[in-house]
């Protein structure tokens, strides 16, 4: 582990022996970590009363291609430079060190491994549209409450995809979105937030080289 790494360590240990946080979890590949995934914290401590939101750089999203994929370490330093400056923001290759492959297997041994702490996983509105093809996608609805948090183009799909329609006795609204934290799961809601269209394929697509001009 590198000094940073290794200060990360300090600060998960030091949340775990306080007791009574409540964390929330935003995984993703991070490629790169931009000002979208920013807001989306913000708005998570914001609007659901949370304690920290650890970012979770994930070592390789199992659902989507290696070949535009940077190395974990730079998506990871991607992401520290994106929440400089927010101490209760903390970027994280805890599914490395946990040996962690899926988001349900994360999720159940983050709360063997932190059991005085609270989770709620955080995730955008493009996710919970897909979140069906996710390993045990059910057993994350049943192990802590989620949150959902509006992002361009998605809302409809995500809000009629077969996890909202499988869980939607349980969605959380308005100020009730404010009990998410403590609600006993199953039970996630839908955060609206100031929506940014920053992605992360957009901007690998603008840091390729242009294609050299073949002549006539």
């Amino acid at each position: 582990m590198n000094a940073q790494d290794l200060a990360t360590g300090a600060r998960i240990g030091t949340a775990g022996s306080t007791g009574g946080l409540t964390v929330g979890l935003f995984g993703g590949s991070f490629n790169p970590a931009h000002d979208g995934h920013l807001d989306l914290s913000l708005a998570a401590l914001r609007a659901l009363g949370l304690d920290q939101v650890w970012w979770l750089v994930s070592p390789q999203n199992p659902l989507k291609s290696a070949n535009d994929m940077a190395p974990q370490a730079a998506r990871l330093a991607s992401a520290r430079a994106v929440i400089a400056g927010h101490p209760r923001l903390l970027a994280t290759t805890l599914e490395s060190t946990l040996g962690t492959v899926y988001t349900a297997e994360t999720l159940r041994t983050l709360k063997r491994r932190f059991p005085r702490l609270s989770f709620v996983w955080l995730m955008g509105a493009d996710n919970l549209a897909t979140i069906h093809r996710w390993r045990h996608w059910r057993h994350i609805f049943h192990d802590v409450p989620v949150a959902v948090f509006d992002r361009p183009t998605y809302a409809l799909a995500a809000l009629g995809g077969p996890a909202a329609h499988r869980f939607a006795d349980v969605r959380l609204n308005g100020p009730a979105l404010r009990h998410l934290k403590t609600a006993q799961p199953p039970a996630w809601g839908f955060v609206p937030m100031k929506l940014n269209p920053t992605s992360a394929t957009a901007i690998r697509a603008a840091r390729r080289p242009a294609a050299s001009d073949p002549g006539p």
